[in-house]
């Protein structure tokens, strides 16, 4: 592995999952080989007698070798609600995940790491999608819905991950509303709120596009 981040949001559903599948490609664009994870989902459908999440298997799908499932997503839960709660009588132990990491990390230039709901959400009874991240040890990506509270989202997020000593690499500004009242000045105002760069803007499609998106983002992986 030459370089590795870790996704996460400033809420669920902000389009985490569309902006790691458009780095995915960006990425791949460079010449690198890509590798994603999202390594806990809940809200997940039985497919050939096993439970599998829709966002993984694009994650998979969108990888530059073939990666069993189990190793993209090794806790896909049915319930769709918060996987303390989905996973109580299978609880994520982070352990299993560093170690599907370290066996995928082998194999490609860039590791993607999705993670789920936002950066406190629980995973298990004691421990958060932050206790993940610092677990894994990767500078962070943090994906910020456009819509109306996302200035205080992206800045609540953004102070947590600095408080936790975690690098943060950047931010993605995801339009998720089309006709947004002062888009622009929202973006902007995110911008200079937060002491790390805008790695991109990705606009409004009603359906992915993610060659579209993975256009708008620049990366420079020579920082954090």
């Amino acid at each position: 592995m030459e370089k590795g981040y870790f996704i996460t949001g400033t809420d669920t559903n902000v389009g985490k999952t569309w902006a790691t599948i458009a780095l995915m490609r960006y990425f791949k664009r460079q010449g690198k080989s890509v590798v994603g994870m999202k390594p806990v989902a809940s809200g997940c459908l039985m497919q050939n007698g096993t439970l599998k999440n829709e966002d993984a298997l694009l994650i998979q799908e969108n990888a530059s070798l073939l990666v069993d499932y189990e190793l993209i997503n090794p806790y896909a839960y049915d319930a769709p609600v918060s996987p303390h709660i989905a996973g109580a009588d299978n609880p994520v132990e982070l352990c299993k995940i560093v170690a599907n990491f370290n066996i995928l990390k082998q194999s490609t230039d860039i590791m993607l790491v999705e993670g789920a709901g936002g950066w406190m959400s629980p995973i298990n009874a004691t421990e958060d999608i932050a206790d993940l991240a610092k677990t894994l040890a990767l500078p962070v990506i943090i994906v910020v819905a456009i819509r109306l509270g996302c200035i205080n989202h992206a800045k609540l997020t953004y102070q947590a991950i600095y408080s936790s000593g975690i690098s943060c690499a950047g931010w993605i500004a995801m339009c998720t509303e089309p006709g947004l009242l002062n888009l622009d000045e929202n973006i902007q105002t995110v911008k200079t709120s937060l002491e790390t760069p805008l790695l991109g803007v990705l606009p409004y499609f009603a359906q992915a596009d993610f060659d579209a998106l993975s256009l708008n983002l620049s990366v420079d992986m020579n920082k954090n």
